[in-house]
């Protein structure tokens, strides 16, 4: 995989600089490149106590990210998922160490233990007040006798954080965050690892696997499972919290997206989690956000803990560090009332045919039994949902059918524009939409199917702008009506057919996504749109036999 890097022995020192340079001045580094590599705020405080963090890169924005007011007062940085070594910790203590002290965050891995424990004891040899603090929050493992420390310990960060800018002395920063720390677990899940810049990893999960269970450094996860939905995924991870999170009443989470995962992927799984029994006891939800990566490892982590008054107020307290993921108190979704004159006017009456409710259940069947193999077709000459889309809509009209006026033609595809037009998104269903709308005002004059089908694609031939040889969905529409006028739906459902294999030869497109792509995209590949409208065809003249 290709990275926007210079090389990887410059990889951590420049993207300080770049850290420092983009912040407004609001940060500095220490001197001592390459060796030490420390982030610290540019205007100390000195007469407070002093958080300090930090660790291996490739976590980011941990730890150098949340160096600020009210978090950390200096971040020291190792290599790619490697401790910093003694020396850089001991310079980031003695940078922003006075009178006050400083508590040390230390996540219990064996480098950072060692390093940071020995830097703490060289602090404490120069007179430098020292406490440190073990953050060990990963259940992968309920019996493990040294948990990692992963998300958790930003949590840690900021209640110490808090309470340092606040003025508490040493001890009791100390004691805030050791309960704080005793008082968060964490779970990780991901269906991809980590890529160092630089290497080429090699794949250790099959398509639809996830690994359960992972730290933060690409190491494998505990159990390797079958990928489930969503809110089975969450059911399964949650379950596995033990005490203290199980028997809590009041619970923080904190969701935190390892790296590539996608935004709609992370609120799909935030839905779910607060779903869960232990998820409806959640007061404060932090994320979803990446805060604590693996590079660009794609999954996510939970982070549950138990909130007690002085805990609570401290991750609700504002900080100006951007990244840090605000903590909002949850509350029961607001749900609005459409606006009134959405649909045009009051909804039809339904009115009952069965040869109509039948078509219309055929043509929406076949659309749902195509939607992948028109995806697997739309990813080669567009976005890859062309196949969601039509399903969509016909699943939404099949949950109306019922409700539709299936006997009086005109109202009928009134009501069929309607409900395809929100139910259908991107172009497709506002084109639909004014098909349907089109066909209905003409056979409210008294136009035939034909005609009226032919009415409707005039229209959207003058609003969409296509035409024949434009590559698009018209391209079998318009040979098929010109079919169903002169010999009915047998010689429609082939005309479309044709018309949508015709696509396939045609070098460009004369409108969509499409018309961006070179000769060599579309060539040999049919129009997804056509090949639609060929099925819908195909489903009408099966249907009439």
């Amino acid at each position: 995989m290709a990275h926007f890097i210079n090389d990887r022995a410059r990889l951590v020192t420049d993207a300080i600089d770049g850290l420092v340079a983009g912040s407004g001045g609001a940060l500095a580094r220490l001197d001592g490149y390459p060796e030490i590599r420390v982030v610290l705020r540019a205007e100390p405080e000195p007469g407070k106590v002093a958080v300090v963090s930090g660790g291996g890169s490739g976590h980011e924005p941990a730890h150098a990210g949340f160096v600020g007011p009210g978090l950390l007062a200096a971040a020291v940085c190792g290599d790619v998922f490697a401790s910093p070594s003694v020396d850089a910790v001991l310079a980031g203590i003695l940078a922003v160490t006075g009178e006050a002290g400083c508590v040390l965050v230390v996540k219990n891995y064996a480098g950072d233990r060692l390093n940071f424990g020995l830097a703490a004891e060289r602090a404490r040899a120069l007179g430098r007040r020292v406490e440190t603090v073990l953050v060990a929050d990963d259940i992968a493992l309920p019996d493990a006798a040294r948990p990692r420390g992963l998300a958790g310990t930003l949590l840690v960060h900021k209640v110490a954080g808090h309470a340092a800018a606040s003025g508490a002395s040493l001890e009791d920063v100390a004691a805030l965050a050791r309960r704080t720390a005793g008082a968060a677990r964490t779970l990780g899940i991901a269906v991809s690892t980590a890529t160092i810049p630089g290497s080429k990893p090699e794949p250790r999960l099959s398509e639809g696997q996830a690994e359960l269970g992972l730290g933060i450094h690409g190491e494998p996860g505990i159990e390797r499972i079958d990928l489930p939905r969503a809110d089975a995924l969450a059911e399964r991870m949650t379950a596995r919290f033990p005490a203290p999170i199980a028997g809590a009443e009041r619970l923080a989470l904190l969701v935190n997206n390892l790296g590539s995962t996608t935004a709609l992927e992370m609120e799909v799984l935030t839905k779910a989690v607060l779903a869960t029994e232990l998820g409806r006891r959640v007061r404060l939800l932090l994320g979803p956000a990446p805060v604590m990566t693996a590079l660009d490892m794609h999954g996510a982590s939970l982070t549950f803990l138990v909130l007690d008054d002085a805990i609570e107020v401290a991750l609700i307290s504002e900080t100006p560090v951007a990244a840090w993921p605000r903590a909002r108190t949850l509350r029961e979704p607001v749900v609005r009332p459409l606006p009134e004159g959405l649909s045009g006017g009051p909804a039809p009456a339904p009115a009952r045919d069965p040869v109509v409710a039948a078509r219309i259940e055929a043509v929406a069947r076949a659309l749902i039994a195509a939607e992948d193999s028109l995806n697997a077709l739309d990813a080669r000459v567009g976005d890859g949902d062309t196949g969601s889309t039509f399903a969509e809509g016909a699943r939404a009209v099949l949950a109306d059918l019922d409700r539709l006026p299936q006997a009086e033609p005109a109202a009928l595809c009134r009501a069929l524009g309607d409900r395809l037009g929100r139910a259908t998104g991107g172009s497709s269903g506002v084109l639909l939409s004014i098909f349907f709308a089109a066909a209905g005002s003409a056979l409210a004059e008294g136009a035939d199917w034909a005609k009226a089908c032919a009415a409707g694609v005039e229209r959207v031939r003058e609003v969409g702008g296509a035409g024949p040889g434009d590559r698009t969905m018209l391209d079998a529409a318009i040979p098929a009506i010109e079919a169903l006028s002169a010999s009915g739906l047998a010689a429609a459902a082939r005309a479309a057919r044709a018309g949508a294999e015709a696509t396939a030869a045609m070098e460009r497109a004369g409108t969509g996504r499409s018309s961006y792509l070179a000769v060599s995209d579309l060539k040999g590949h049919p129009d997804p749109g056509a090949v639609a409208v060929a099925t819908a065809f195909e489903a009408l003249a099966a249907d009439s036999k």
